[in-house]
């Protein structure tokens, strides 16, 4: 799958139900930076009022997995994937919309190139934060993806 905003928000409606009826979306995604949206909304708030913190963490997960989806099918070789580890902090009532942007593409591709060169599993933290309508950040994720190429 080429890694395009409506290619990929196609392949979440089927594949990631529970976040493309949650609202989120991705926007943008370059060689250095991708971008997914999501607004708060009856369907995805706590009892509080804000945005779950489960539904801002599929929107951080996926501006780093759709990086590392995006470098594997550029590589065109047979890569697993998974996130090993996350955390999360939060730092304000998520309302409104809100933007995820992660900026690590270039270590992503440099991440699948070792992975291929070696082929042995390799691992590295991507981060994403979460800003606000007022450009505030409301939450800040790490996620530790592991990679490795797959033998026939």
């Amino acid at each position: 799958m080429n890694v395009t905003p409506s290619r990929f928000n196609m392949f979440m409606f089927f594949k990631l139900p529970s976040a493309w009826w949650s609202g989120v979306r991705l926007q943008t995604i370059s060689e250095s930076e991708c971008v997914v949206t999501v607004k708060h909304m009856w369907i995805n708030q706590n009892p509080f009022r804000s945005m779950f913190w489960a539904v801002q963490g599929m929107a951080a997960e996926m501006t780093t997995g759709a990086f590392v989806t995006r470098e594997i099918n550029l590589s065109g070789e047979n890569i697993s994937m998974l996130v090993s580890r996350n955390t999360a902090n939060f730092t304000k009532k998520a309302t409104g919309t809100i933007r995820f942007i992660c900026n690590d593409g270039q270590k992503v591709k440099k991440l699948i190139k070792k992975a291929v060169d070696t082929g042995k599993s390799q691992t590295m933290w991507i981060e994403s934060k979460g800003y606000n309508e007022d450009n505030i950040i409301v939450s800040h994720f790490s996620f530790e993806w592991s990679v490795k190429k797959r033998t026939l």
